[in-house]
């Protein structure tokens, strides 16, 4: 069943209130839950039954209000750390990605019309969501660019992914077009995303391009193989003031994690949940490790001793041990 939940669209098993207030974690006795506006009481709340498209709010009090951890793109703001690159495409999938995953940018490829009416991926994609286009099949920054131009044309807004692949067998990215096309998309008011081969040189041109974030391959396109570029991702992290985006080759919730860790602003995946068994919690599993990645940032990750051992407890003060 699909409601929303505090003002996002959200899929829930739960068949009441009390259900959907365990399903999120909540103590019934700390909260106030709202449905198409009306207060429930707290002792209707097994029994009040919930419906498709109900609204319904959960609200509790916060010290001093809650703190948002966001981050930005240009002029545009956003709350979730997890992109969805939609490349095998499925409605379980924009689904999963947006209800389980909590995704905020979805990722299109411009196709040629298909004749005979067939469903597009825009009518499966909520509202609110920001769609994010890429240039995939151009190999030079011309093709690139008129694949954006085409794009805002259809109506998808100022977002363009700028994937340009000489290459057909490993699908490398190509820097130096990249580079081009950005110079040229930033210049007509795009909010240029560039994939990219993780080099430090390439991506200092790209920030002085006009790129609005940098994406760093993990490993090539649809491999599941993770962070085989960390050490050269880490240096972009730590010498380019924008916002990296580990994209391809993240292929399961630990890597996601590492990445977030290692201070990435967000991670890109596709492959890893359009495949997987269980693609709705798959893409939960990626959204808690996204976020688990990302505290453990924030909190400064505990030290690493490379020689011996320390103890947590000291060893001292036994009660066999004199005063």
């Amino acid at each position: 069943m699909n409601i929303t939940l505090n003002g996002k669209s959200y899929g829930t098993r739960a068949e009441h209130v009390a259900g959907l207030l365990r399903e999120k974690n909540h103590r019934p006795e700390l909260v106030a839950v709202e449905v198409n506006g009306e207060i429930i009481a707290k002792e209707s709340y097994e029994a009040y039954q919930l419906k498709e498209g109900d609204v319904v709010e959960i609200l509790t009090f916060m010290g001093g209000g809650e703190e948002k951890d966001t981050w930005r793109l240009g002029e545009h703001e956003f709350s979730s750390r997890f992109i969805l690159g939609s490349g095998k495409y499925s409605l379980e999938l924009i689904s999963a990605a947006v209800e389980q995953a909590g995704a905020q940018i979805i990722t299109l490829a411009l196709r040629r019309a298909n004749q005979g009416g067939i469903a597009n991926i825009m009518d499966y994609i909520p509202e609110g969501v920001t769609l994010l286009p890429n240039t995939s099949g151009a190999r030079n920054a011309e093709e690139a660019v008129r694949i954006a131009r085409l794009s805002r044309e259809i109506g998808c807004g100022d977002f363009v992914k700028i994937e340009i692949m000489r290459d057909s067998k490993y699908l490398l990215p190509d820097n130096q077009e990249t580079i081009r096309a950005t110079e040229i998309l930033s210049k007509e008011g795009f909010v240029v995303m560039p994939y990219m081969y993780p080099d430090l040189n390439a991506a200092r041109d790209l920030r002085d391009g006009g790129a609005a974030c940098i994406m760093p391959l993990g490993a090539p396109i649809g491999s599941n193989k993770g962070l085989c570029t960390k050490e050269f991702i880490q240096i972009l992290i730590d010498e380019i003031d924008l916002p990296i985006i580990v994209d391809a080759g993240i292929g399961c919730p630990s890597q996601a994690c590492e990445a977030m860790e290692m201070g990435a602003a967000a991670v890109m995946s596709n492959t890893a949940v359009a495949t997987a068994g269980d693609i709705p919690l798959m893409a939960e599993a990626m959204r808690q490790a996204v976020e688990a990645g990302r505290k453990a940032y924030l909190a400064g990750m505990g030290r690493v001793l490379f020689k011996g051992a320390s103890p947590s407890s000291p060893l001292t003060g036994f009660l066999r041990e004199e005063n």
